[in-house]
């Protein structure tokens, strides 16, 4: 697709109904992502999330879903420790799981993902902002603004695909730097706030449907309003039921 020039779409999911409806829409790649930590389970970002927590999402986006491919994020401190223990962690996600490939974030830990893809597990990268790094990065903030950092981005990339990554994610990266990225390795380049560029798209998929209850991001764009849905639907039923409306005649045996 990247030689073709066609874009890329990949969508996180959470569960076997959205990644079930995700799936027939033709998305070509599924994400695990472990934005779970924010979106779904209440944290204020990704570190608090668990190998436990990945798994037990994941076999659920994996019963969902025949064709797209099923990607799921390595969370915090899966693959720091080593590379014997990275490749353990990311086997579990495809023996136990189903997942046919593995994210891991940042450049530091090189070795850990040559070690996952010797043992023939998919790889894809990640480059710019790393959530798991929200810390160390001192808060949620573009990268590669100097040229100091576009130049170890742009090196990065190629770093990653000598490694033998499938591909990489370009998150919070300036349009400029982006496209030189894209441009400079042959493996596909999946932006999320990296400019139209890339070889392709991923968003959060509470975002896209209005469910983010914090707001959505500069680099997301709603495309439904589900919150505003939910409330009007649960508002209803409760209405008929304190009028008394609710269960009718076709609703009771």
């Amino acid at each position: 697709m990247k030689g073709s020039g066609k874009k890329i779409i990949m969508l996180t999911a959470y569960d076997y109904p959205t990644a079930r409806l995700i799936d027939e829409t033709g998305v070509e790649i599924i994400l695990i992502g472990d934005s779970i930590g924010n979106v779904v389970l209440g944290y204020d970002n990704t570190i608090p999330v668990t190998m436990d927590d990945m798994l037990h999402h994941t076999k659920a986006v994996v019963r969902g879903t025949e064709k797209a491919l099923v990607i799921v994020d390595m969370p915090f401190m899966s693959y720091q420790l080593n590379p014997e223990n990275a490749l353990l962690n990311a086997s579990r996600f495809i023996k136990e799981a189903g997942a046919h490939g593995v994210k891991i974030e940042g450049l530091m830990y090189m070795d850990a993902i040559k070690k996952i893809i010797e043992a023939g597990i998919p790889v894809m990268g990640h480059l710019g902002f790393t959530p798991q790094s929200v810390n160390q990065l001192g808060g949620y903030r573009v990268q590669g603004r100097t040229p100091d950092e576009a130049k170890m981005l742009i090196e990065g990339g190629k770093a990653l695909e000598k490694a033998g990554v499938f591909s990489i994610v370009l998150e919070m990266v300036p349009s400029s730097i982006a496209e030189k990225i894209t441009k400079s390795v042959s493996v596909p380049v999946i932006g999320i706030g990296a400019g139209a560029a890339c070889d392709g798209q991923v968003l959060v998929i509470n975002d896209i449907l209005g469910l983010s209850l914090n707001g959505t991001p500069k680099f997301a764009k709603k495309y439904a309003d589900i919150s505003g849905e939910i409330k009007r639907a649960v508002s209803g039923f409760i209405r008929d039921v304190k009028s008394g409306s609710f269960p009718g005649k076709e609703h009771s045996f």
